[in-house]
C-alpha cells in the first residue's frame, strides 16, 4: 500500500508541476522546444518544470521529505548538474491554516529540507538560496483539503526565463 501511495503522490506532483507552470512555458512550440518537433528541448526551464517537476508537496504541519519529494529532488540534483551555469530559488509555502508567522517559518523549514537534501545529494550550496513566503502564494485558495494540499509545497525556481535554454 505504501508504494502505491508513493506512486500516487509522484503522479499528483507532476501533473500539479504541469499544471503549475504550463502558462507561459508549456506547449504549443513555446520557447525551449525544437522549432517544429513538439518536443521539449532537455536542456529548458519546460523540461525541467514539467518533466522532472519543480515541485514537492509536504504533510499538515510537517518538513519532513517522502520517499516520492527525494525522488523529484533527486531528478532535480541530476538535471541541475548537466547545466551548471544554472542556480536555483528553493520557495517553502504552507496552507492557509495557522498564523502568518507560525507558516512564514514553516515555510522556511521546508525550503531548508530541500536545499539540505540537494546538498547532500551533490548540488553545490553556492548555486541555491531559499525563501519562504508562507501562506502568502497560495496555489490554491479555498479552505479544503483539497485546497490546502496543493498549498503544503516547495517550489524550485531556476534561474533564467523565456528563452533561456
Amino acid at each position: 500500500m505504501g508504494l502505491r501511495k508513493a506512486g500516487l503522490a509522484l503522479a499528483a506532483v507532476l501533473a500539479l508541476g504541469a499544471c503549475q507552470n504550463g502558462g507561459v512555458f508549456g506547449g504549443g512550440g513555446g520557447a525551449g522546444q525544437t522549432p517544429g518537433s513538439g518536443n521539449i528541448e532537455e536542456s529548458s526551464l519546460a523540461y525541467f518544470n514539467t518533466t522532472i517537476g519543480d515541485t514537492v508537496l509536504f504533510t499538515v504541519n510537517e518538513a519532513t521529505l517522502s520517499d516520492a519529494a527525494k525522488a523529484i529532488l533527486d531528478a532535480q540534483v541530476t538535471w541541475l548538474n548537466q547545466y551548471p551555469d544554472r542556480t536555483i530559488t528553493i520557495e517553502g509555502h504552507a496552507d492557509e491554516q495557522g498564523t502568518r508567522e507560525y507558516n512564514l517559518a514553516l515555510g522556511a523549514r521546508r525550503a531548508a529540507a530541500v536545499r539540505n537534501y540537494m546538498v547532500s545529494a551533490g548540488l553545490l550550496e553556492t548555486r541555491l538560496s531559499i525563501i519562504s513566503y508562507g501562506k502568502e502564494r497560495p496555489l490554491a485558495v479555498c479552505s479544503t483539503e483539497a485546497c490546502w494540499s496543493k498549498n503544503r509545497r516547495s517550489v524550485t525556481v531556476v534561474a533564467g526565463g523565456i528563452g533561456n535554454v
